[in-house]
């Protein structure tokens, strides 16, 4: 792995998790991942965003992130949260692209390059997600499929704004499946990634870039992705929300 690529572990919660249960979720976490050598995203349901922020406030190397935001900064579009209200809050990161807002919520590559334009433009860092289904795999179009979405998403962004955007593969068949692409393949797809955005950008910037893996990460499996050199993290679902589980990844991310 490269040296300026740190390890970052990241935790989404999705719409789980009381208010009241939060806090200490997140201090069984970080009292049992005190040696971490990586760093830790929670990236809880907007209600959770004030609270969780005060509590890790001087922790060093974790963060804080939401799980999307509209496109507008503010307007008559009741029940979204901008990103500019997620900077005021002192958000670090914000989740774009996600399978589930494409598959529940009709979110396609145009409307995510807004909303990624729009975060950056907050200074947010942006998680974008991609991911192929099964079909398109067992048809030999992942590959296509990935450099599709990218290209479409990340239409108009400089090289100076990729240093702010971290990727992260899930393979839409894998996540909440139990199923996980096997390290060979999630580090084959990493790599495709990673030679895709030199060619687009630089090769500095593709070495620079952090790629996460999502899609059923637990424990068990844990240290056999994040061993593999282009796999530079973790986007961790279920998992996230049992302390025990999410510290044996954490742990892991040597």
């Amino acid at each position: 792995m490269s040296d300026f690529r740190k390890k970052l572990i990241a935790g989404n919660w999705k719409m789980n998790v009381l208010p009241s249960q939060a806090e200490h979720l997140v201090n069984e976490i970080l009292n049992g991942a005190s040696n971490a050598d990586c760093d830790i995203l929670f990236i809880p349901p907007y209600t959770h965003l004030h609270s969780l922020r005060s509590l890790i406030q001087n922790q060093g190397s974790v963060f804080i992130g939401a799980q999307n935001c509209h496109q507008e900064n503010s307007g008559a579009f009741t029940g979204e949260i901008s990103p500019e209200m997620l900077k005021d809050l002192n958000v670090d990161f914000v989740v774009l692209g996600h399978s589930e807002r494409r598959q529940y919520f009709g979110e396609n590559d145009k409307l995510i390059n807004q909303k990624i334009k729009s975060a950056l433009a907050q200074n947010l860092k942006v998680i974008y997600c991609c991911g192929e289904s099964e079909s398109e795999r067992e048809a030999g179009k992942h590959k296509d499929l990935i450099e599709m979405q990218i290209a479409a998403a990340f239409s108009g962004i400089s090289e100076k704004e990729l240093s702010q955007i971290v990727i992260a593969y899930e393979p839409v068949w894998a996540i909440g499946t139990g199923k996980t692409a096997s390290p060979e393949q999630a580090e084959d797809m990493h790599n495709f990634i990673r030679v895709l955005l030199s060619n687009m950008y630089s090769e500095t910037a593709g070495n620079k870039l952090r790629i996460l893996y999502g899609g059923s990460v637990k424990g068990s499996n844990a240290s056999d992705l994040l061993s593999r050199p282009g796999i530079d993290g973790a986007l961790v679902g279920g998992a996230s929300l049992k302390a025990d589980e999410f510290c044996k990844i954490i742990n892991a991310a040597k």
